[in-house]
């Protein structure tokens, strides 16, 4: 099995936590607590699962890891669709991120269904 880090699902999630974190700091202040916090949080459990998942012992355990980085994955889209309608976000802002969410996805799916199958 190849290291978490070259797997490409892993280095396009660790890129798009970078990029929710830096998007992030355009959200208002009073919700760094609430908005802010739980969209950073959400992004960097994306990569962090893909990691932990990779080494757990058994293709069931990771598959699991493999779908709970995609629940967060939805989160993150979920909260970024939250930033922009309430115009916290501009949807040029958010357009890019939203786009790389479903690749990855797209990706995170097709790597539980191969680990899954064994």
């Amino acid at each position: 099995m190849q290291r978490f880090t070259q797997l490409d699902v892993w280095q396009r999630s660790h890129a798009l936590a970078l990029v929710i974190y830096k998007l992030s700091t355009a959200l208002p202040a009073d919700e760094r607590f609430g908005l802010i916090s739980q969209l950073r949080r959400a992004s960097v459990s994306v990569a962090a699962n893909i990691a932990e998942g990779s080494k757990r012992r058994g293709k069931n355990e990771y598959a699991r890891f493999l779908n709970i980085a995609e629940g967060s994955l939805a989160e993150v889209e979920c909260l970024l669709f939250l930033s922009r309608d309430l115009k916290y976000l501009s949807p040029e802002q958010v357009i890019g991120s939203l786009q790389e969410a479903s690749e990855i996805a797209r990706m995170l799916n097709a790597l539980r269904t191969k680990v899954e199958k064994g």
